[in-house]
């Protein structure tokens, strides 16, 4: 039989079948493939240390003892200073601890995701960090204001404001609580300045480098961080105050080159590339 008549006679099978079908013809549907489960297994160590040790409550005292410490120098060092005095502090794992959101992620083997973050963040059930609120609430005692400046974003402005006031955290308005805005990028430094404008900033306190300056927005490997915080060592502990973090953060980003494209396997080549080992 030839090639065209066979064409021509595979067309009427179509054609009767599909009469026969009322004008359809089911076509098989490939399911799509399931979502592979995160592999974040190794920062289960990290969430435990957060969550359970005693060194970890320890640093978080020992920040907010030297925070202090500083303010107390400053209150009277600079008695007649003409602007008023104030304090900068991050939100996530600075003042409001998130653990629990990542230990959520690790046990259902789920990566960050923004929706289910703005999801934990709205109902408002982040704990204080050790000391935080005592710190910022003798802060504010003693007429410095305080300012929150965070990269949540603007529908997660409202909530966040819930869950600081809820736990006793001081001056905590419009005002004071300044997020992420869809026009103003992740870098804080616009918000620093617009708080420098009018006060004078005594302590910055955060969990991440890009917490206290731009030099640190621009340094985007972990050599160029590393050599970021050489250049500015004087700062840390006198106008610097560092919470730890070992769950998230830039130091991590940095290992993979800020590349969201990586796979589960190629981010896990690049941690292991940097362990130092003899």
């Amino acid at each position: 039989m030839k090639p065209t008549k066979r064409l021509s006679l595979a067309r009427l099978f179509l054609g009767l079948t599909l009469l026969a079908s009322g004008g359809s013809l089911a076509v098989a549907q490939t399911a799509a493939p399931a979502p592979q489960p995160a592999n974040n297994e190794y920062q289960e160590g990290a969430i435990l240390w957060t969550q359970t040790s005693g060194e970890a409550r320890a640093l978080s005292y020992q920040a907010f003892a030297l925070a202090r410490m500083v303010l107390v120098q400053d209150l009277k060092a600079n008695r007649r200073s003409r602007l008023k005095r104030a304090v900068v502090v991050d939100v996530d794992e600075t003042v409001l601890d998130n653990s629990t959101f990542q230990a959520t992620l690790l046990k259902n083997r789920q990566n960050y995701d923004p929706q289910l973050w703005t999801q934990w963040v709205n109902r408002a059930e982040a704990t204080a960090l050790p000391g935080a609120v005592e710190f910022l609430r003798y802060a504010a005692s003693r007429g410095v204001r305080v300012f929150y400046i965070t990269n949540r974003k603007q529908v997660e402005k409202e909530a966040t404001a819930a869950n600081l006031k809820k736990l006793g955290f001081p001056d905590v308005s419009d005002e004071t609580l300044l997020v992420r805005t869809d026009t103003g990028g992740s870098s804080k430094e616009p918000r620093r300045l617009s708080v420098s404008a009018r006060h004078r900033i005594v302590l910055l306190m955060g969990d991440n480098l890009n917490d206290f300056a731009e030099v640190f927005d621009k340094s985007r490997t972990v050599a160029d961080r590393l050599a970021a915080v050489e250049q500015n060592r004087d700062q840390f502990g006198s106008r610097f105050i560092v919470l730890p973090n070992v769950l998230y953060g830039d130091w991590e980003s940095a290992l993979y080159g800020y590349d969201s494209k990586l796979t589960e396997a190629e981010k896990a080549a690049k941690r292991k590339s940097y362990l130092k080992t003899y």
